[in-house]
């Protein structure tokens, strides 16, 4: 447990050093810093637009945003709290600059490698394909600060403070958001429910 701690330590002091480089206009730093963080960008812009063009994007945004305003960033905060933050925003932005609402590609279709050997048969994967365009569809309809907690704690695993920092908003706001996200949900998939 000790190593384990260490090891994180390590890993934002190295963070902490990376993000110094870059406030000193270092160019290597900003290649690494944009490398360790380009993917988790992409999947959250991904998983709110879904469309890839539309996340690549939100990833030019982002770093952008970030490249030309870390002199900014005071480390009272943690630097993922203000890159999710940044996400969020960047995503937020794209909605509206749209105007209309995005297809969300939500769940991954398709069986892992770890599961069972046997083939479904034609029928049970039609049905798993309806099944998640159904989710698909009732989450590209919330709204965007509904969608935006639902993605940042199940595809990101954040805690509510860790979203409420990204968020600009207090762990109370996002309970709620994310209580409001789950009974919409539920209410648009209840004709699910039983199914199969």
């Amino acid at each position: 447990m000790l190593a384990l701690g260490r090891s994180a330590d390590m890993m934002e002091d190295g963070e902490e050093r990376l993000i110094a480089a870059c406030q000193r206009g270092e160019r290597e730093a900003f290649r690494e810093l944009f490398e360790l963080h380009q993917r988790r960008v992409w999947s959250i812009a991904y998983h709110f637009t879904g469309e890839d063009a539309a996340a690549r994007d939100i990833v030019q945004q982002v770093f952008l945003k970030l490249f030309t305003s870390i002199g900014q960033f005071r480390q009272d905060a943690s630097f993922s709290t203000w890159l999710y933050r940044l996400v969020a925003n960047a995503c937020l932005d794209e909605r509206r600059k749209l105007g209309r609402w995005l297809s969300l590609e939500f769940l991954r279709t398709g069986r892992s490698d770890g599961e069972a050997s046997w083939e479904p048969s034609q029928e049970a994967r039609l049905h798993d394909r309806q099944m998640a365009q159904s989710v698909r569809r009732a989450v590209s309809q919330l709204p965007p600060k509904l969608r935006l907690v639902i993605l940042l704690k199940h595809f990101e695993d954040l805690s509510y403070e860790e979203m409420a920092g990204a968020l600009g908003c207090s762990p109370g706001t996002v309970a709620s958001r994310l209580h409001r996200g789950h009974k919409e949900l539920a209410r648009k998939l209840a004709h699910l429910r039983d199914v199969r």
